[in-house]
């Protein structure tokens, strides 16, 4: 494991959570092995790593869904280590306790509920969780379910209509729109969640997260099956909760777009355990990160003129070249699918079972998909995948169970595309795209 020089970093200065030791263990699986960090107080903290590298796993172990096999998750309320009070807690039996700067939380002992209403952990999910049947408004107010209860003396106090529950509902509503406006959702604010379109959902999850007025706000690859456009808006909402609200983030994410522009702190998994963290520079140049997210060894990067120009490609040059890595003499692109097809023995259809889907000559007019954006895909897959003939998201969509049983064992992934729901993905990305280019151009003929 790699780790940036740290003497002066927010995160190990004044941390508001600490993953400490942390393992999870289903049955002979260890899903997390020994991961400790740090998320620093106001920082945006990335947790990154290919698919199956554990990063759910940390999040419900943080956010209460499952209890970790060994470890401590320390979320702390006030400036600071607060080291006296964190060691009269664990020494105790005790879920929390108070300090002279402010509070201390044990998240391994507290159920999920203590978690997100006492020490004010809120979250969201990679698989949008909304209440498809209830309006955005409505949405945001069920996030408020708290304090109107606690308004509503139980119930007692709503049924009444005292004046306490009337004056804490109307301030959830203002609370509710104010983020609706936030989320540029105001004017939906009277349609059913499941109506809006996928980005809008996404937007309206965060906001019902933030709701809950959370001291540490975890996103769960927020920005998957986002648009450009869309995931630039999502990091401007997300910078704008730090900034304006003090609030800190934790978020895992495969767009390493979103990653690199707004992360202050990112830290890297790899089958359940930390290969690198450090800031945002120091990540995206470490080798162990390069081979973890092409899998492949470091060796490899090395030794094999291929990999190290897609790693070129995938970095540009001057961030490779300061990793330390050279495509000099590396074969085009081209190059490279012929070569990935040789060493399959593509030749020979046969070799794999299931059937090989069809493909095309070449990308259609406006050029490939960007493969990599369907979560499981990396940049050699994508030129293998392009060797095939495979340029686009509707391609991949139109799999059927045969075609995805040939491609699963061509790239050596077998059960491994089901799992993470690649045609599913595809799909969802070639209905935007397709949306994306109707409006392109019905714009075109507007404007004739």
């Amino acid at each position: 494991m790699t780790t940036a020089d740290r003497s002066d970093t927010n995160w190990d200065r004044n941390p508001i959570l600490t993953v400490e030791n942390l393992t999870m263990r289903f049955g002979g699986l260890v899903a997390i092995d020994n991961l400790s960090f740090n998320v620093g107080r106001g920082d945006i903290t990335a947790l990154i790593g290919p698919n199956g590298a554990g990063k759910t796993t940390v999040f419900n172990c943080v956010t209460g869904f499952y209890k970790p096999t060994e470890g401590r998750i320390v979320m702390r309320h006030g400036p600071g280590h607060q080291d006296e009070g964190v060691a009269a807690v664990t020494a105790s039996s005790n879920k929390w306790g108070q300090t002279a700067e402010g509070a201390v939380y044990l998240l391994e002992r507290m159920p999920d509920v203590e978690i997100s209403q006492k020490a004010k952990v809120a979250r969201t999910f990679q698989n949008i969780r909304l209440f498809s049947g209830m309006t955005a408004l409505e949405n945001l107010l069920v996030a408020q379910h708290n304090t109107l209860m606690v308004a509503s003396s139980y119930t007692v106090g709503g049924l009444l209509g005292l004046p306490g529950y009337r004056r804490a509902h109307a301030e959830a509503i203002d609370k509710a729109a104010y983020w609706l406006e936030r989320v540029d959702l105001i004017d939906r604010a009277d349609d059913p969640a499941g109506d809006l379109p996928y980005g809008a959902q996404r937007r309206l999850e965060i906001a019902r997260a933030m709701c809950t007025q959370p001291h540490l706000l975890c996103l769960d690859e927020p920005a998957a099956g986002l648009n450009p456009r869309e995931s630039s808006a999502l990091n401007d909402l997300i910078q704008y909760i730090r900034a304006d609200h003090g609030v800190s983030v934790l978020l895992i994410e495969h767009d390493m777009g979103v990653v690199m522009e707004i992360s202050d702190h990112i830290v890297v998994l790899d089958y359940g355990v930390k290969i690198s963290d450090g800031d945002a520079q120091f990540v995206r140049t470490d080798p162990r990160v390069i081979a973890a997210y092409l899998g492949v060894d470091d060796e490899e990067i090395e030794e094999k003129p291929e990999i190290a120009s897609l790693v070129v490609e995938a970095l540009g040059e001057e961030a490779a070249t300061e990793a330390g890595i050279a495509a000099d003499g590396a074969p085009p692109p081209e190059a490279i699918a012929a070569q990935a097809d040789s060493a399959a023995g593509l030749a020979d259809a046969k070799a794999h079972p299931g059937t090989r889907p069809a493909g095309l000559d070449g990308a259609r007019e406006g050029g490939p998909d960007r493969l990599t954006r369907i979560n499981g895909i990396g940049p050699v897959n994508e030129k293998k995948l392009n060797g095939l003939g495979i340029w686009h998201f509707d391609q991949i969509g139109a799999w059927k169970k045969k075609e995805v049983e040939w491609v699963g064992s061509y790239l050596s992934f077998p059960g491994r595309i089901e799992r993470e729901d690649w045609v599913g993905q595809a799909k969802v990305l070639a209905r935007a795209a397709g949306k994306a280019k109707t409006t392109r151009k019905g714009k075109q003929g507007g404007g004739q």
